[in-house]
């Protein structure tokens, strides 16, 4: 016997409930700093974006630009915002997809083959999006570009730029390690991206080698408090 599901904190059906919904978007999950930048950018133009988190008038305004799909790499979870979204995507019409990644942690295979297959059955446009839209959405854009695009991952990595808020000195910087040591270990072979994953990727290994920099560090963690 298995004990039952614990009902939501957040029921969006009474006025409580949604009005502490709201206050966790908002303060809980610093909402306040995403009122005018959403750090919105086009991986490939028209068809597949890349965003933060998106309040439920953003993602109104998301509908109206003709997006379909929105990938939630922040997974799922018992939050104010995350009842709010998956609400307005209802609302809205459009399909949302929780496929959970990591911003401290380098992709694993399940993940990468996920993401793959996720690239060749979703409906178009679509958005992805994590809280900041700077790490974990790096690295699905990543690679977005290399396994739906075709380009290359020395190509593909520059969607790990400061421009987007990633930070390559902090922790997040394992994202970066893990495409640079691909790079690394097939400059002479030149090994497909998906067998070196499948052959020589050993994701504990590689994390375990990674170092950030402890002021990248102090500014992910502490002043940016990315998640």
């Amino acid at each position: 016997m298995t004990d039952a599901t614990p009902p939501s904190r957040f029921d969006l059906s009474t006025p409580d409930g949604r009005k502490r919904a709201e206050a966790d978007l908002i303060w809980g999950d610093h909402g306040f700093l995403r009122k005018a930048f959403h750090n919105f950018h086009w991986i490939e133009e028209g068809v597949m974006a890349r965003a933060n988190q998106p309040s439920p008038s953003q993602i109104a305004v998301y509908a109206e630009m003709g997006i379909k799909t929105i990938l939630n790499l922040r997974g799922t979870s018992d939050t104010g915002y995350y009842a709010l979204e998956r609400e307005a995507c209802a609302r809205y019409g459009l399909a949302m997809i929780d496929a959970r990644m990591f911003s401290r942690e380098p992709p694993g295979r399940e993940e990468i083959y996920r993401a793959k297959k996720l690239f060749e059955t979703i409906q178009y446009p679509a958005l992805m999006h994590c809280k900041s839209g700077a790490d974990r959405a790096g690295a699905m854009a990543v690679l977005y570009k290399h396994l739906k695009m075709g380009a290359p991952i020395v190509e593909a990595v520059e969607q790990l730029e400061l421009k987007y808020l990633h930070v390559k000195q902090g922790k997040t910087g394992v994202i970066d390690y893990f495409f640079q040591r691909y790079l690394d270990e097939t400059k002479e072979s030149g090994k497909p991206f998906l067998q070196w994953v499948d052959e020589d990727y050993e994701q504990v290994a590689l994390k375990s080698e990674f170092r950030a920099g402890w002021w990248g560090t102090v500014l992910t963690d502490w002043v940016l408090r990315r998640e």
